[in-house]
């Protein structure tokens, strides 16, 4: 039951924030430093995700086989190639260290 209660106090917290989206005056939302804010908020949150993700296991920091598969995604990204190449790279990478390496 605790955990219904965690899903709905989700649910009307995401609609309350809506809800205070929508409700930002015009004069606010026009304003170019909101703009420039708004649009890199989304990649600057998406790269946190990957650091976190790639560099930490459990609550510590670790350099592993993922870091070669970031490394690669990244050259590949670089050279502007499709997401999926990009995607495919990555987890070869990652895959091949790890074969090489056993525990990396």
């Amino acid at each position: 039951m605790t955990l219904w209660w965690g899903v709905l106090g989700g649910a009307l917290g995401c609609y309350l924030l809506k809800l205070a989206g929508l409700s930002v005056p015009r004069r606010v939302l026009d304003n170019r430093t909101v703009h420039r804010v708004a649009g890199l908020l989304p990649v600057v949150l998406l790269a946190a995700l990957i650091v976190l993700q790639t560099f930490s296991t459990g609550t510590s920091l670790t350099v592993d086989a993922r870091v070669a598969g970031l490394a690669v995604a990244g050259i590949a990204v670089w050279r502007r190639w499709p997401f999926l190449v990009v995607v495919g790279l990555a987890a070869a990478t990652t895959a091949l260290v790890r074969l090489i390496w056993p525990g990396s």
